[in-house]
């Protein structure tokens, strides 16, 4: 699979080089900022090819893929870019996560060495010694002595590869099976997404972007590498930060932020997001869940000057693949299907069609996709079944069923529901949301979308559960102004059909998240799996 160049593009460079070339060209600007420690752009750069270099001489040559157990500290991202800097694929594991699932991960992904931080020494210790990979400390305060490069680079570093077939990332993915799913991305897939966005996005030096995302999650490389491509500063703020957002970006001057919407909306219940103070914020993105018409009117008081842009796309597509720029008044965006913001166009060079439950074109059916950002297979190519489609426009489609090989021509199924109003596309729920009640098909963000709707809901979360006789119901969490539960239910009632109303509306006071900030729907079906919500 290859990628032209689209015309007036930036050229195709792998992660490293993206990185390097604005080192080289603005050595003295500064490229991280985490709490009070802030490196220039020589000095980060010189921290990752010492760091690169001791890789190589503790492991006896270049790895493969590397580990990386650490987070929003100086060594994490100066190992993320040692790393890239050996030609090697980033293999990032939360330390907050069990152990076992991160060892799980690192075996599966059949990594040979660990960068870990202080949270994560003893990760490798459990293993046997002969399964064990080289594993290297990172100190939060993680610093290069300048004598020691030169020797270290001439004893120690070969050439920086450039070669973009080379896998730049692997991340894994929630599976079906309840085994994740692990998603290589390579250099050819990323570097595409990297020419559109920076440019899009006016990134430049003096842009500050912000670092919302943790590394196991795709949107993170846009934070780094969208940044340190265009030659910005990326901003990290501690877990205490994203609490109050707008306090860490007036304070920091921010010029763009990306995360997702469930950040703004915890931020709103906790009442820190005073409005009409992000007065840098240039442009604002957010993804990984629906963005709703609430959340775009209230961050516009927020941040008046800023562009607000949904973004959206699978993992499997090297973040995103689509966006749209809210703009115009409220009636220019209110109105779409489920009260959301459209997800908008494919990006130049991705190919996007709807396809209904038989295989036909429509205007609304699953989202499916291909182009020079999608990637080329799980990497357990027995998960690549069912997961592509062979098509061509108006002829039939065929479903790959892991014989023969998997092409650039195959079609990636997003298992996303999409509705094409207006000329844009409109994110209508997941395939897998949809489940059956008293034998109507459901979609639980179509209910979500009406809960949402009533005047005292911040955010709601509605998710289906098997009864004691074995039916399935529906069930809903909000947060916002307490309800009377008959009240909630009548009104509903009059919205939408009674199969589709919740059997319990259970207030919390704020929806539990995920270390990503999205919506933690495990979490949510514990809590809410007694009709006491215990």
């Amino acid at each position: 699979m290859t990628h032209d160049t689209l015309p007036g593009a930036l050229p195709s460079r792998t992660m490293y080089q993206w990185f390097e070339q604005s080192a080289l060209r603005l050595p003295d600007q500064p490229a991280l900022e985490v709490g009070d420690t802030v490196l220039t752009y020589a000095e980060l750069r010189r921290l990752a090819l010492v760091l690169a270099a001791r890789i190589v001489r503790k492991h006896g040559g270049p790895p493969e893929r590397v580990a990386l157990a650490a987070a929003r500290s100086v060594g994490a991202y100066a190992g993320y870019l040692a790393i890239q800097r050996l030609g090697a694929a980033v293999v990032p594991l939360n330390p907050d996560h069990p152990a076992q699932r991160n060892l799980d991960i690192a075996q599966r992904a059949g990594v040979t060495v660990a960068l870990v931080g202080d949270r994560a020494t003893g990760l490798f210790g459990a293993l046997p010694e002969r399964h064990r990979p080289t594993v290297l400390e990172l100190a939060d305060d993680e610093r290069a002595d300048p004598a020691l490069l030169e020797a270290a680079l001439q004893e120690t570093l070969p050439p920086a590869p450039e070669d973009l077939d080379r896998e730049a990332y692997l991340l894994f993915t929630s599976g079906s099976t309840g085994q994740p799913k692990g998603v290589p991305i390579r250099h050819r897939h990323f570097s595409p997404y990297l020419e559109h966005n920076i440019p899009r996005y006016a990134i430049g030096p003096g842009s500050r972007l912000s670092q919302v995302f943790g590394l196991t999650f795709d949107a993170h490389a846009f934070d780094l590498f969208a940044t340190w491509g265009g030659g910005g500063t990326l901003v990290v703020p501690s877990a205490a930060d994203l609490y109050a957002p707008v306090d860490f970006i007036t304070a920091r001057k921010l010029t763009h932020w990306f995360s997702v919407p469930s950040v703004i909306r915890e931020a709103q219940r906790l009442g820190t997001l005073p409005l009409g103070r992000c007065t840098t914020l240039r442009y604002s993105m957010f993804g990984a869940e629906s963005v709703t018409v609430q959340h775009v009117a209230l961050w516009r008081e927020v941040a008046p000057h800023s562009e607000i842009h949904n973004m959206y796309g699978p993992t499997e597509v090297a973040i995103c693949c689509a966006d749209h720029q809210v703009e115009g008044d409220r009636s220019a965006w209110d109105g779409f299907t489920g009260g959301t913001v459209p997800i908008g166009t494919m990006y130049p060079g991705m190919e996007g069609v709807l396809l209904d439950e038989d295989g036909r074109e429509a205007d609304e059916g699953e989202l499916c996709v291909r182009g020079p950002q999608r990637f080329d297979g799980y990497l357990d190519p027995r998960e690549n079944t069912g997961r592509f489609l062979g098509y061509e426009h108006g002829g039939p489609v065929t479903v790959y069923d892991g014989t023969g090989p998997l092409t650039a021509r195959h079609w990636y199924r997003t298992g996303d529901r999409v509705r094409r109003e207006k000329g844009l596309m409109v994110h209508c729920g997941r395939l897998d949301q949809q489940v059956k009640i008293r034998g109507h098909r459901v979609e639980t963000g179509e209910v979500e979308a009406v809960v949402r709707r009533h005047p005292a809901v911040a955010d709601v979360a509605v998710i289906a559960l098997p009864t004691a006789d074995g039916e399935t119901e529906l069930v809903a969490a909000y947060a916002g102004r307490e309800v009377d539960p008959a009240r909630f239910d009548a009104w509903l009632r009059d919205q939408i059909p009674l199969h589709m109303v919740p059997a319990r509306l259970t207030r919390l006071e704020g929806l539990p998240l995920n270390d990503n900030g999205k919506t933690d729907r495990n979490a949510l079906a514990r809590i809410l799996g007694t009709p006491e919500g215990s």
